[in-house]
């Protein structure tokens, strides 16, 4: 495996694949700033990559009994029984990853290339030549612009397609995955900053939801939904547990347990799987052409209008009894007279003067009007492209500090999820201020860590505070000055380094005992899911719990010693898998993605799960199933370094399953 980044997710994901999977990997990363050759970088990129190379000299570092266990998370190594020698991953310094140093790397013989740089058009430079060297190559490739990102990988994969001989089905794994960071982690970051809010992973359409649910009082029976995910650090006595720490010890979530362990586990805080639908695409909003006119004009002045109309209709009808002239020349004349251009009328009836006057009167009070719709149509237009100030009345809503690529996401998913939203942004310029514009969301520009920025956001009134900007210390300052203004303040910071995270957590925790705070890392977030995608597997997401995470994937059960021929009882493993749906769907009419998008349009739709699974059902060679795991229990059950499994269940000849 070949990993080229620049930031803390290219050292994450070399060690999640390292740790966990267990495969040889190879990082390309720029040179350290400052040394010879290597290009001038700003303090946050400088920042970013001092942690990359903190995270990488943990992981390269040669395995030896005699070295201490490093405090670090991505520094612990699996217990390794089955006298396997692993090798450190290899390092490879470069400050651009030419075709050169892709050669230099292995290209030509890797399995897989995750290209993680912050730029999207370095990415594609990279991925296009890799490509070229390796038609065979697995292409995983971080790109934010979505819809080049559903480009790029058909362009590659049709490259790959036309350059392998014909009949070669070698190449058939290997497919372009194309993801986002941010868009893998907003859904998380929403749904922290959101007391009660569901846990949501998805895919194309399909919608996995899980919630969290408080430790059940005396006499309370805890609902188990599905089945039950995790067991929480929450308890009773602690509501908030050490959610924000990644302490290993018996308060620390307890993934995948079996229904023993959660029977026994009264008083204590549970996620569970609640909800799973086919989502389809997002809605969109059909305005009809009344309603937006009703936008831009206000109501007074849309009634003054009909009034004058209702006005005008009635001298029509009146100059058409009174004068007996057509229908369509007394309209005419009375419109002349609304504008005052028609020839007075003098010697003419005294009901044809009658009407000349009132339709006078009439023209002078349209006048104001025309000029009232035209100032509020300037007005309305002008205000669509300036930004929004917080309401006065404004409560209960989420501060979301930052607009960059990070915070843009999530904004658009809190917008989803109808959840109320002041921005707080310092560049007037920066990514996410005209998706702001354009959802009518209120922006506050400044520094956050200026006085009376904060209370412009009215964070005094808000319900969570949701700190995103690419600082730690920044959102740490904004967190610390938010809790002064409002000390039992709902707050969860961005914070990139672990060790960081859990002093911050922790001294939080001791200062405000009452307040909740949460601590996520983007980078975290991301890398099981490209890990995921870089051993070729149907990963369909992670889902954070606390500072863990859960894997959710689509495996064939065939060629998996594990589920052939085993009940569902039998084939969960407590802490590592668990199986919490079947696909029914035939296996001649079944889609590589379980969601049923394909270029064939004609062919079925999305997977028919069933979600509910009898303990006893036995699972077939051609079933699928969809699995949470953890980290570790996927690189079992899907890596190379599987363990032997144990016996078979036998099925008696003629047995239906």
């Amino acid at each position: 495996m070949i990993v080229c980044g620049d930031d803390a997710l290219a050292a994450r994901l070399a060690a999640e694949l390292h740790e966990v999977y267990r495969e040889r990997v190879t990082l390309v990363v720029p040179p350290a700033p400052g040394a010879d050759g290597a290009p001038t970088v700003s303090p946050g990129r400088a920042r970013a990559a001092a942690l990359l190379r903190r995270v990488t000299a943990a992981v390269t570092r040669p395995a030896s009994p005699a070295d201490p266990e490093d405090s670090g998370v991505f520094a612990r190594r699996l217990d390794d029984t089955s006298g396997e020698i692993r090798l450190p991953i290899e390092e490879l310094t470069a400050p651009e990853a030419t075709e050169e140093v892709l050669r230099r790397a292995g290209t030509e013989q890797a399995t897989a290339l995750a290209l993680v740089y912050e730029d999207d058009e370095a990415n594609i430079r990279v991925a296009l030549a890799a490509r070229r060297l390796n038609p065979r190559l697995r292409l995983v490739i971080r790109l934010y612009n979505r819809k080049l990102g559903d480009h790029l990988a058909r362009l590659l994969d049709q490259a790959a397609a036309v350059t392998l001989p014909e009949g070669d089905h070698a190449g058939a794994d290997a497919a372009t995955t194309v993801l986002s960071d941010a868009d893998t982690a907003a859904p998380a970051l929403a749904a922290t900053a959101i007391a009660g809010t569901s846990k949501i992973v998805e895919t194309d359409g399909l919608l996995l939801r899980a919630v969290e649910r408080t430790p059940p009082g005396p006499g309370e029976i805890a609902h188990p939904g599905l089945c039950t995910l995790a067991l929480l650090s929450s308890t009773t006595n602690d509501p908030a547990g050490d959610e924000g720490s990644d302490n290993s010890g018996a308060r620390a979530p307890q993934l995948l347990p079996d229904d023993e362990t959660v029977a026994a586990a009264t008083g204590r805080g549970t996620m569970v799987l609640e909800t799973v639908t086919h989502s389809g695409a997002r809605p969109t909003r059909n305005v009809s052409p009344a309603a937006r006119l009703a936008e831009i004009f206000s109501r007074r002045l849309r009634w003054a209008l009909f009034a004058v109309l209702v006005a005008v209709f009635g001298l029509a009808v009146t100059a058409l009894f009174t004068t007996g002239d057509e229908p369509l020349h007394a309209t005419y004349l009375i419109v002349l007279d609304l504008f005052s251009i028609n020839e007075p009328a003098i010697g003419q009836p005294v009901s044809r003067q009658v009407l000349q006057l009132l339709s006078g009167l009439v023209g002078l009070a349209l006048l104001p009007i025309l000029v009232a719709g035209a100032l509020e149509a300037l007005g309305a237009f002008r205000g669509s492209s300036a930004l929004r100030r917080p309401p006065r009345g404004l409560s209960g809503h989420v501060v979301l500090l930052g607009l960059g690529k990070i915070g843009t996401r999530v904004l658009d998913r809190l917008k989803e999820l109808d959840i109320p939203v002041v921005c707080v942004e310092e560049d007037p310029d920066a990514r996410g201020v005209a998706l702001a514009r354009r959802l009518r969301v209120p922006v506050v520009l400044g520094d956050v860590t200026q006085e009376g920025v904060l209370e412009a956001a009215k964070v005094e009134r808000a319900g969570a505070l949701l700190a995103l900007t690419s600082s730690d210390t920044t959102n740490l300052e904004a967190a610390l000055y938010a809790r002064t203004i409002r000390p039992d303040l709902r707050v969860a910071l961005r914070l990139y380094d672990d060790d960081f995270a859990t002093a911050v957590y922790r001294t939080l925790r001791t200062a405000h005992p009452n307040a909740l705070t949460r601590s996520r890392s983007v980078s975290s977030l991301a890398a099981p899911a490209f890990a995921g995608a870089m051993m070729g597997r149907q990963i369909l997401g992670a889902m954070p719990v606390e500072r863990r995470v859960l894997l959710f994937a689509a495996i064939e059960v065939e060629g998996h010693a594990e589920f052939e021929d085993r009940t569902v009882a039998e084939a969960n493993r407590p802490g590592a898998w668990r199986v919490i749906a079947l696909d029914t769907t035939a296996p001649a009419d079944r889609h590589a993605d379980l969601t049923g998008r394909s270029s064939d349009e004609d062919r079925g739709g999305p997977a028919r799960l069933l979600w509910e699974l009898h303990p006893g059902y036995v699972l077939r060679p051609q079933d699928r199933v969809v699995v949470a795991a953890t980290r570790r229990g996927l690189a079992e059950l899907l890596g190379r370094h599987r363990p032997t499994p144990g016996p078979r269940r036998q099925r008696a000849p003629g047995t239906a399953s």
